[in-house]
């Protein structure tokens, strides 16, 4: 008989084994693309919320429904978006999602965009009472509850220590923005949404240099707030901002006529002489220094005006004759009075 060749036996034993990895590999790869839409937890049926930034891609999406615990893995949801053609497909909003959801049904529900939300827009220069008109008129809050909340409602942020015991305390708070909510939200749930925002855009910075100018954060506010119903023009907020401080500097009034609207009854279209003579803490024609609070919501660039004002000497400011919505400043009454009579003569 002829002896067995070692080199050949050996060879076969390799194919044999590299075989049974093969097979290994592809039962495991079969059975991971059976699994891989599979529920997270198909016992647990709790409906979880889960919010969907704009602008987020499917790496992020999966990161943040893997920490909501609503997917096992990103990386799974990652694979079967690209296997099924979802990237880019999936919208933004708030989700009501359960782990007991296969991942495909996840997908199909943030791609179709039909969250169980309701989108709401706060203009920049609103009161609280204003806002609570908008958000009523869309049926979203019970306006009673929502003032009550304005003015009793527990809220933990840095900036609540300050705030006067008034019913309207969260005034100037209340960011104006572009809001995503759902439709069951609360009225404390939808103004802890609001300050949440004003939190985050007003870092630990601003703070710093409000208490650097021997201001709080809340007076902050009230100027940014004054800022803000003075001027629509973003370029001319630090000039706005400069001429309340130079005046705040040398104890003259401040006069300016939204602070007076806030304290009238009713929003008027033109102020008279005896509306300036109004008995009110928010009366600038009659009281020196600032308002006793924000006349409304300002946005991010009038808070910035308000840390950050231009250095400059003027005392005045009237609108243009220019009716572009700017406005012409002085340092002197007798200049004042010149601008004022050219925008008079301008109508």
């Amino acid at each position: 008989m002829g002896k067995r060749n070692p080199s050949r036996t050996t060879g076969k034993t390799y194919i044999a084994v590299i075989l049974v990895f093969i097979l290994l590999f592809i039962g495991s790869f079969v059975h991971y693309m059976q699994n891989l839409g599979k529920p997270f937890d198909k016992n647990n049926t709790k409906a979880i919320a889960v919010n969907i930034p704009q602008g987020s891609g499917t790496s992020t999406i999966g990161q943040i429904l893997e920490e909501k615990k609503v997917i096992s893995s990103t990386n799974k949801f990652k694979l079967l978006s690209k296997i099924d053609g979802n990237d880019g497909k999936y919208k933004a909003g708030e989700y009501s999602l359960s782990p007991s959801m296969p991942l495909e049904q996840i997908m199909e529900i943030i791609i179709s965009g039909d969250s169980n939300t309701s989108r709401f827009t706060i203009p920049e220069g609103l009161t609280i009472k204003e806002t609570a008109d908008r958000l009523a008129a869309k049926n979203l809050i019970n306006k009673d509850a929502f003032l009550s909340e304005v003015k009793s409602g527990t809220f933990d942020y840095r900036f609540i220590s300050l705030l006067p015991n008034t019913e309207n305390r969260l005034e100037g708070f209340l960011y104006p923005e572009t809001y995503d909510i759902y439709t069951t939200a609360s009225e404390h749930e939808i103004i802890g949404k609001m300050l949440d925002q004003f939190d985050k855009l007003v870092p630990e910075e601003y703070y710093t240099r409000a208490s650097e100018m021997g201001y709080d954060m809340y007076k902050i506010i009230t100027i940014a707030s004054l800022i803000e119903k003075e001027t629509l023009v973003s370029s001319e907020k630090p000039v706005v901002a400069s001429v309340i401080y130079n005046r705040l500097a040398v104890n003259m009034p401040l006069q300016i006529d939204a602070t007076v609207q806030y304290a009238l009854p009713e929003h008027k279209e033109r102020l008279n002489y005896k509306d300036l003579e109004v008995d009110s803490p928010y009366n600038t024609y009659q009281n020196t220094g600032l308002p006793q609070g924000p006349i409304c919501s300002p946005g991010i660039d009038s808070i910035k005006a308000a840390l950050y004002p231009a250095n400059t000497n003027y005392y005045y400011y009237v609108l243009s004759a220019e009716k572009n919505g700017s406005h012409k400043f002085s340092n002197t009454y007798e200049e004042f009075l010149k601008n004022k009579n050219a925008y008079v003569h301008s109508l």
